[in-house]
């Protein structure tokens, strides 16, 4: 059995086709930021050049649009997910997305769907709490729903608006 020389690189090195081949062949399968297409062709050795450049022609031939992917990206979390804005825009933001393009993307939620869901999350939480106090109550709701992602204002909004109640 030969033994694996400790020199050779990790991932074998691709050619420029192969590797424009195999970038567009993952956005084809699933929508991909530039980020994550990025670091793929750094895994695969490609020079910077031929990195600039694959990334150019997916973009030119829209199989790579960050725009359509911090879309779908918002959707996704927070219909499935049920995050809020802040979480969602600092996951964006962890994968290189743009600050112009996370705002046009959660401009895209529905205000009161939003609000909706805030209020449902919190409802859903209390009604598990056995907390008595109701001060500690509120804390632990607000800090389940900032983990969440919600925003502050939001937040004091619906805890307010469930005491009326």
């Amino acid at each position: 059995m030969k033994r694996k020389d400790s020199s050779e690189p990790k991932s074998k090195e691709l050619e420029y086709t192969d590797a424009l081949r195999r970038a567009a062949a993952l956005c084809s399968r699933q929508e991909q930021c530039t980020g994550q297409i990025r670091e793929k062709l750094k895994e695969w050795n490609l020079s910077e050049e031929d990195r600039v450049r694959i990334i150019q022609k997916l973009q030119n031939e829209n199989f790579l649009d960050d725009g359509r992917y911090a879309v779908f990206f918002v959707k996704d979390k927070f219909r499935f997910n049920r995050w809020g804005k802040i979480k969602i825009s600092y996951m964006l933001r962890q994968k290189g997305i743009g600050e112009d393009i996370i705002q046009n993307a959660l401009d895209q939620i529905d205000v009161e769907a939003y609000f909706q869901t805030c209020v449902d999350l919190i409802q859903s939480k209390s009604a598990s709490l056995k907390e008595k106090n109701q001060f500690r109550r509120k804390g632990k709701l607000y800090r389940f729903a900032a983990g969440r992602g919600f925003e502050p204002d939001l937040i004091h909004r619906v805890l307010n608006m469930t005491d009326e109640d």
